[in-house]
């Protein structure tokens, strides 16, 4: 039985192949896909030869340049669902993200899987009582709407206290991360704006 690290390994291994294997397929150059996500030619780079573990934000934004799903980047399965104009995701049909299982900081389920070619990605997220390794710092911008417990948010060196009820919305190209505090992990809802501005 794997221990939890080696199942991550093999998670984020598939992942650098599945971003390769799509960047190939699809004739862009690590420059062109730096060009169309934001990101640097050398982070993307590592990503590929798995010498840093992209975030979800970070494969949000990827999938989006690609144009398929951020499942498929993380799992490998292509979705069936026709495209709609609205769809519904029920409590029990959320689909539980873990990029790399036995980390603590953050779980994430996603909330929006199933409308296709969409511009924004949502996940209820269940945050950590520690920091993870390295901040965030990625194209785009965040919403943030805590659902319950309490969190201690770093954002661009600054820090802020979030509670039940709190929201904020940042730029987020700044670096940034989060962490629960008190007696319960936090929940909170976060939407990514995988559309870049104009």
């Amino acid at each position: 039985m794997k221990d939890p690290e080696q199942k991550a390994k093999i998670i984020n291994t598939e992942i650098a192949n599945r971003i390769k294997e799509l960047r190939n397929k699809k004739g862009l150059s690590l420059s062109k896909l730096a060009q169309k996500t934001g990101f640097a030619k050398s982070y993307l780079s590592q990503i590929e030869n798995m010498k840093r573990e992209p975030p979800i934000s970070t494969l949000t934004k990827i999938a989006y340049a690609f144009g398929v799903d951020i499942m498929y980047l993380i799992t490998g399965q292509k979705s069936e669902e026709e495209e709609e104009k609205f769809v519904i995701i029920k409590a029990h049909e959320r689909k539980t993200v873990n990029k790399s299982e036995g980390s603590k900081e953050y779980q994430y389920q996603s909330i929006t899987y199933k409308k296709k070619n969409r511009l924004m990605d949502g996940y209820i997220l269940t945050a950590g009582f520690e920091f993870p390794s390295e901040p965030l710092n990625h194209e785009g911008e965040e919403l943030v709407f805590m659902l319950e417990g309490k969190q201690e948010v770093i954002y661009d060196g600054k820090r802020y206290i979030a509670e039940e009820g709190d929201c904020f919305y940042f730029d987020s190209n700044r670096p940034h991360y989060a962490r629960s505090i008190g007696n319960k992990k936090a929940k909170f809802l976060v939407v990514f704006c995988t559309k870049a501005k104009e």
